[in-house]
């Protein structure tokens, strides 16, 4: 009993010290996001978790961003955070057969540090981030489809391509006519933005889903690295927002990149 309990002193002690490692962006709010997003389970700060966005912010409301951690073994997640949002949680990318690859657009309300976290086969999140230096205003504000009167009868439709390169990945590039609004905007607007995201082959196998949060741009614009068989012909594409609405649409996958079709 006594070996056990030293044993398990010692992982408690190691999990602990990999969590409270300096924090690389000295945000004074990342140890109380941490422990919300990940409980107890530890994490690292890693390098090979990339962030990349803009040195200069020209939209507030529509921010690039790429979270890539194909270079950890065995992501089973990965999480997109900007600690000083109104809504810190942006996304979680579960990538199943998938590579650990994002790039989207986002609403950003003030300057920030951005984290992309990979949880990994060692059962362990690692943390790649990067700092935004950006005016902000971008969560506060109304949705630009609002003022167009007939913005419901576009709500859901999609477009996208994809492109083979022959390594087994098809880089799929998606977009869904969507306000997404934060529920911050001054004209009093509830939320209401796209939650969730599903990529399936023609067999309903998934290929890899999204969680979307408030905080990702209007029309969400996506890039990913779809793991799809040189026998699939396309990818289906189902989505959900948080009023209940369901979208479908199929992307053909040939070997050429090819314009959507919808349903």
């Amino acid at each position: 009993m006594k070996v056990r309990l030293i044993l398990a002193c010692t992982l408690a002690t190691l999990a602990g010290a990999a969590s409270a490692a300096e924090d690389p962006m000295h945000s004074p709010v990342w140890a109380q996001l941490a422990a919300r997003h990940f409980g107890t389970t530890p994490y690292v700060y890693d390098e090979r978790v990339v962030v990349t966005v803009p040195g200069i912010v020209e939209n507030q409301a529509q921010v690039p961003v790429t979270a890539d951690a194909r270079a950890v073994p065995g992501v089973t997640k990965l999480m997109v955070i900007a600690d000083l949002n109104p809504i810190q949680h942006v996304l979680t990318l579960t990538p199943g057969p998938s590579a650990p690859y994002i790039s989207f657009r986002f609403k950003v309300e003030q300057a920030t540090p951005v984290r992309a976290a990979a949880l990994a086969a060692d059962g362990v999140w690692h943390v790649g981030s990067r700092y935004l230096d950006a005016a902000g205003g971008g969560c506060s504000a109304p949705a630009m489809a609002r003022k167009d009167a007939d913005w419901t009868e576009t709500l859901g439709a999609a477009q996208g391509r994809i492109w083979r390169d022959g390594s087994g990945l098809a880089r799929l590039r998606l977009r869904v006519r969507h306000p997404m609004d934060t529920g911050l905007a001054k004209d009093g607007t509830p939320a209401f933005h796209i939650e969730q995201v599903e990529m399936k082959d023609e067999n309903g196998a998934s290929l890899g889903t999204l969680e979307l949060f408030e905080p990702v741009s209007e029309d969400p614009t996506v890039t990913m690295l779809l793991r799809v068989q040189p026998s699939t012909p396309s990818v289906s594409i189902d989505s959900r927002d948080n009023n209940g609405g369901v979208f479908r649409a199929t992307v053909p996958a040939p070997w050429k990149s090819s314009q959507l079709a919808n349903p």
